[in-house]
This record gives C-alpha cells, structure tokens and sequence, in this order.
C-alpha cells in the first residue's frame, strides 16, 4: 500500500527505496504529490526486480599475492611462480554467471598478468589477461580483475601470461558450476577433483626464455607433473564403491599428453563446458591447453593403484605416476609399471559459415634465429596493447588486416597480425598444420565447433566429409601432423581476441595473432566501456579511461 499523501515526501522512504540504487532521486522532489507518489511506487518495484536479479549474480572476493620462492617438482630445486604461497596456485570454485573480483599483488621485480583460459570475458576483452588487451601490473603495484562467468559451465584454468612465466608455475583449476535448479546429465559425484598435469622442465624459466631470445629451440623436457608433483607425489583419495569427478586441464609447454587410471575406466562428461555424449574410455588425450571432465567409480579390489600420465607422439616417451588410494587399501600398487596407451577423438557438430579463413603455421629463421609463424607472419608484441590502441583511436600501433585470410606461401617476416572481422559473421577457420608434429590451437572470447581433421591438404573438397551433427563446442582443438581441422565460430562476442598456438615457445616466438571482432556500434548491448580501473601503459599513458 502507498504511504498517506502528508508523509511525501519523506526521506526515510525514499532512503528504504533507493538505498541499493545509484539513481538520484533530487528530480522526484520537484514532482506533485500525486505524481511524486506514483513514481516512487513506480522506482521501488524496478529497483525490487534489479534487486532480486542481482542477488541471482553473487560477488565472489579473491585477494592473491604473486612471490616466487623455491619448489622441488623433480627434486631439484627451482624457483617457482607461487599465488599465496601455494605451487600450483589455488582454485576458483564459482558458479555460472557469478562475478569474480580478484585482486591481484604483483610481488615480483617485473610486470605480471593471469589470463583466464576458456572464460569467455562477454563483451569485455580488456579484461583478459594478455598483453593484446590489458597492460601489465607493474613491480610492486596491483591489479583487480573484475570477471564473469557469464552463461559458462565446466572446467578451466588459469596461467600467467607474459614471457615465459608460464614454465615456472602460477596456473591454478576454474571450475564453473551450474545453478541450482538447472539438471546435469549425471549425479553428483562423492568428490571433485581437479587435476593439472603437464611436461616441465628442471631448469628456471628465465633460463628457457634466454635460450628462445638466443634464438635456438627448447630441448626435450625434463618430466611430467601431476598437480604440481612429480613421479609418486600425487595422490587422490577415494572410498570403494562411490564415482568421482576429476577435471583435468594439461597445462604443459610443449606435449600432448594421455591420462588414465590403472584398472578403472574414464567416462568423459564434459569438454571446455559442454556436456558431451557420456563415453566410457580406458584414457583419455589431451592436448596442450585442453580441459575435461571424466567420471570414474572406485569399484576395484580394495587397495592403491596407478594414476599414469604419459606424452604423445614423441621418442623417447615421457612418464609419471601418481596413486589412487582407496580409504580400505589392503596394500599398495601391484603393477610392475605404467606403459603408454593411445585413444580416440571427440565428436563434433555445426553451425553456417559466411567467411573461410585458411592458417598454417610454420617455422624458420629471421635475421638468423628461430621464429614461428601463421601464413608466414610471426607476431611481435605492440608497443601498447592492441585493445587500448582500438578504444583511443591510437595510429600507428596495429593495422587491421595485416595478416591474410589464407596462406601464400612466402617467407616468415615479423609484424603485429590482426585479423579484422565483423560483429555477428558466422566463420569457417581452417587450420593447415605442413609440419610433423601436432599443433593444438586455443580461441580466447569464444567456443566454437569442430567439423572435421584429416590428413594433408583442406580443400573445399573437405567440406563434403563433416560432421554436422553431434556438436561439442569447447575452445581448443589440436592438429595432427600433416593434416587439417576446421572449426565453425559464431563472432558474437565483440573485442580483441588471442588466436595462438599453445604450444608455448612457438607462442612466445611468433606462432599467434589477435582476431579483431568490431562493430561500429556503441551500445552496452554490444561491449562494454572500458574498465574505471584499467591500467594504462604505451602510448596509451595519459588517457583517462571514464569518469565515475
């Protein structure tokens, strides 16, 4: 019921109206009675829906500290990347559509930046965490990301960015719940586990970064990690007879690599946040960047058993173990020792195409060192990141379409390649791979579908043999040696996005460029406004981002 004309206005009223609203309220001061009376009551039951949409988005506070200090991963001692402390760094645990606000301390003597692999950022490249989009935190300074997990579900990870940081830790596990009320295809699990396995090398990253600006390749790496462990020290506890959950994510440098557990089988559930046909599998592969989730039931004699983690497609063959204990282990793993084990490939599915884009990735030499390349340019970071340069209208930093829609075959030349593209087109993106091993490739802003891989040359020809139906859409997708894959993309999201190879020292050497989606528009439908409180740097110093 409205309140008796003689107490409008009333302060106290409007104050239990507005209080959780930024709007002025000074203009229904100057209305009459009548008027004033049925605007208030108007004001209170929008400000009562925003309410009530808001508390659906919950705010989510993580404050992190970036140090380096010393870690034994293959018992010889290195310094590491730590976030608070912890090697690998700790998990976000969130819902679909909840807002992260992650605060984070850059501790260290150089600039630092975390992206956010697989989180799609609507709308908001500037928070993305690559040097394309968003300046570096300084030495000494910090940072606060402001994310949302917007319609996303399912696993993810994170990793730091600039350099070769990556190669000494500071990636941790994201996992995006779905909402209450919203079904899963399974039940939930007794558990959930996340599980970051990747190849490492003993020595300190500075060390490998130098050995890139020398100009040379990396060697072979040293080992495997199972969350941050070495060979046996990893481990995952389970009681007999209940299924878990494990979310696993290679965040490695340079392999693809095969996950299984001695005696149990894998049944796959989700890719990159889709659900997928539930197929059971005695491993799983994944390849440089990729995340799953696998369901296994601990229905096995009662005692402790391999986990086994081992590169793909290389001489010599890399592995480790880690160990399934059961909670009434009668002993411990009887197996003489783990022995590799290959496995199949995913399904994929379909969306209309109004561009084909053709990439191939190469390797070679400029002013004698080595560098990598997509349709023969290899990326050189700008002097100012890609994204501020397009919202200041800054010249001179980047030239739209300065890389080609297909390869010509020439030699590799240096240049900051940005592919321009409009808001809303539907594109067909064809990766050529000429070289012998595999690529895996990873869209940042996006998911997408793949519609088919297959040895030697794409032509339109391909086309015929693609699978249109049974679709799982996730954001990396891997290229075998010699082959082809094509992806369907939807550009719905506008901003700047990071196009790269995530096999890291041909990333760091070239193998990368940004996809510019533009639209014209201003609307908050289409993008919004650059953050209050982003960093500047480059030629963008000076500029002021908006006004409170």
């Amino acid at each position: 019921m409205l309140p008796p004309l003689n107490m409008l206005p009333s302060s106290n009223f409007l104050i239990h109206c507005f209080s959780k609203t930024r709007t002025s309220i000074v203009f229904f001061l100057l209305l009459p009675k009548m008027a004033l009376r049925l605007a208030v009551a108007l004001f209170c039951a929008a400000a009562s829906l925003f309410a009530i949409a808001g508390a659906e988005d919950p705010y989510r506070f993580y404050s992190w500290n970036i140090t380096y200090g010393d870690i034994y991963p293959l018992g010889v001692r290195q310094t590491g990347l730590l976030i608070n402390g912890q090697f690998p760094g700790p998990d976000i645990h969130s819902v679909t559509n909840d807002n992260l606000i992650i605060n984070v301390f850059n501790n260290l003597n150089e600039s630092f930046l975390l992206s956010w692999n697989g989180i799609q950022q609507r709308r908001n490249s500037y928070e993305d965490g690559v040097f394309g989009t968003t300046c570096p935190i300084p030495p000494g300074k910090n940072f606060t990301y402001i994310l949302q997990v917007k319609d996303q579900i399912g696993t993810f990870y994170y990793y730091p960015s600039l350099g070769f940081h990556k190669a000494a830790g500071g990636f941790g596990g994201i996992r995006i719940l779905s909402r209450p009320r919203i079904p899963v295809p399974f039940p939930d699990p007794a558990g959930d586990y996340t599980v970051l396995i990747g190849d490492w090398y003993k020595s300190n990253h500075t060390v490998l970064q130098a050995h890139l600006d020398s100009g040379k390749k990396l060697p072979f790496p040293d080992g495997i990690l199972i969350n941050g462990r070495g060979p046996g020290g990893a481990s995952l506890n389970v009681e007999q007879g209940k299924t878990y959950r494990l979310r696993i994510s290679n965040v490695g440098l340079q392999n693809s690599l095969n996950f299984r557990i001695q005696n149990h089988r894998l049944t796959l559930v989700e890719v990159e946040g889709t659900h997928t046909l539930q197929t059971s599998y005695s491993s799983i592969d994944l390849h440089l960047g990729q995340s799953c989730s696998v369901l296994f039931t601990a229905d096995q004699p009662a005692q402790d058993y391999y986990i086994i983690v081992n590169t793909r497609f290389t001489d010599p063959v890399l592995t480790t173990t880690g160990i399934l204990r059961y909670s009434n282990s009668a002993g411990p793993v009887s197996a003489s020792g783990p022995r590799p084990n290959p496995q199949g490939s995913y399904h994929y599915g379909l969306i209309n195409t109004t561009r084909t884009i053709r990439l191939a990735n190469s390797a070679g030499q400029v002013n004698g060192k080595q560098r990598y390349a997509v349709n023969s340019v290899s990326f050189v970071q700008p002097d100012t990141p890609l994204k501020l340069a397009d919202y200041f209208k800054i010249g001179g930093v980047f030239r739209p379409g300065s890389i080609s829609d297909n390869p010509y075959g020439g030699g590799i030349y240096t240049d900051i390649s940005v592919l321009n593209a409009d808001y809303r087109a539907f594109v067909e993106i064809v990766f050529q791979n000429d070289e012998d091993i595999v690529q895996s490739w990873h869209l940042n802003g996006y998911s997408f579908f793949v519609v088919g891989m297959d040895g030697g040359q794409w032509t339109s020809a391909s086309r015929n043999g693609y699978n249109l139906r049974d679709a799982v859409s996730r954001c990396t997708t891997q290229v075998y040696p010699k082959s082809w894959t094509a992806i369907y993309v939807a550009l719905d999201n506008v901003g700047m996005w990071n196009l790269r190879s995530e096999y890291w020292a041909r990333q760091y050497l070239g193998q990368q460029l940004y996809l510019r989606v533009y639209t014209d528009s201003a609307s908050l439908r289409d993008e919004f406004p650059i953050p209050k409180n982003a960093l500047l740097c480059g030629r963008a110093v000076g500029r002021s981002t908006r006004p409170l």
